[in-house]
């Protein structure tokens, strides 16, 4: 159920299947055609499907999953929050001593994250991560 916590920023829960992704495209396209000068709605909906498609193939099934979008004064901001703790791309545990970028993955979604979004990384949570993007307005 989709919930406004503030003037600028909602919260919505995801089912945990492939029906996350569009859910998730149609309600940053909604919450960025809300307001002027918005962060590029494309681009938008491009990172925000790929965090989602990432959180659904990559944790367990009865992990949740929660989209949040925060409208900003310089743009918006996009984070997932699912129930693992591990980092994204983070599939295979790096050997003792080792510091792999968790950013880097063999898929494409991570990397359009950090080429195309002004800013972007993930920290623990309570419940396990956000991974997150932020877009500047467009003027």
């Amino acid at each position: 159920m989709l919930e406004a916590s503030g003037p600028a920023s909602w919260r919505i829960a995801l089912p945990h299947t492939a029906a996350a992704v569009p859910i998730a495209r149609a309600l940053i396209r909604t919450a960025l055609a809300d307001i002027e000068a918005a962060a590029d709605s494309d681009t938008a909906e491009l990172l925000t499907a790929e965090l989602v498609a990432n959180a659904v193939e990559h944790t367990h099934r009865e992990s949740p999953i929660e989209l949040v979008v925060e409208l900003l004064p310089t743009g918006c901001q996009v984070e997932v929050h699912d129930g693992d703790p591990a980092p994204p791309g983070d599939l295979h545990r790096p050997a003792a001593g080792s510091r792999p970028d968790p950013w880097q993955e063999d898929g494409r979604g991570l990397l359009l994250i950090r080429a195309l979004s002004s800013d972007c990384g993930h920290r623990q949570t309570a419940a396990g991560k956000a991974v997150w993007f932020t877009l500047p307005s467009r003027s």
